[in-house]
């Protein structure tokens, strides 16, 4: 008798490390194929920026206070690379003259769907009269016929992806060169990077 009730606590024992051993063995498991998933499909990619077009919207002279404004159409395309939506805040977009801002505008939150893009349009104003310690070098551009600018945009934003979020920032750095008198865009040269 005292055989046979010694032998049913090491049964129970050895049940019970079996099962702890599989459950063990199955949250490995689980744990591998989340991690794989994490680095292969389910990894964060940047979002791409790309300049799709710039172009003179308009001019606006004030003779009150002798300024002359140019507004200067810029078509920005983010294109989201991640199974997850790109929830992007509120961007800025720069415009410089010789590396001084001379106009800016602000790029209007919103959501780009998983592996999806969205085209932004930004409206930037060229205020002369902030060009006033350069004047001399803007005239003579103007006399060689042409105006080189560059423009900086600036988008950040944020990717989900189950339990692990990622912080981005979408950058679009633009040389223009914009023909005198007709105020058309010659050239464009565009770098676009993201920050991770």
């Amino acid at each position: 008798m005292p055989e046979e009730n010694s032998s049913v606590p090491k049964r129970k024992r050895r049940c019970c490390l079996i099962i702890g051993g599989v459950v063990l063995l199955c949250l490995i498991l689980f744990s591998v194929i989340v991690l794989i998933l994490a680095l292969t499909v389910f990894k964060v990619k940047e979002p791409r920026s790309q300049l799709l077009s710039t172009a003179i919207r308009g001019m606006a002279p004030s003779f009150y206070s002798r300024q002359l404004n140019i507004t200067i159409d810029l078509k920005l395309r983010i294109e989201n690379r991640n199974r997850a939506s790109f929830r992007h805040g509120t961007g800025k977009t720069l415009l410089l003259y010789q590396g001084n801002q001379v106009g800016e505008t602000d790029i209007y939150p919103g959501e780009i769907p998983a592996m999806g893009s969205t085209n932004l349009s930004c409206l930037l104003t060229l205020q002369v009269d902030k060009i006033a310690s350069n004047i001399e070098a803007m005239m003579q551009d103007v006399f060689d016929g042409e105006i080189e600018m560059e423009t900086q945009a600036r988008i950040p934003g944020r990717v989900t992806l189950w339990f692990i979020k990622k912080h981005i920032i979408a950058k679009s750095d633009c040389r223009l060169t914009i023909a005198v008198p007709t105020f058309n865009v010659q050239k464009q040269t565009c770098k676009t990077t993201a920050k991770l």
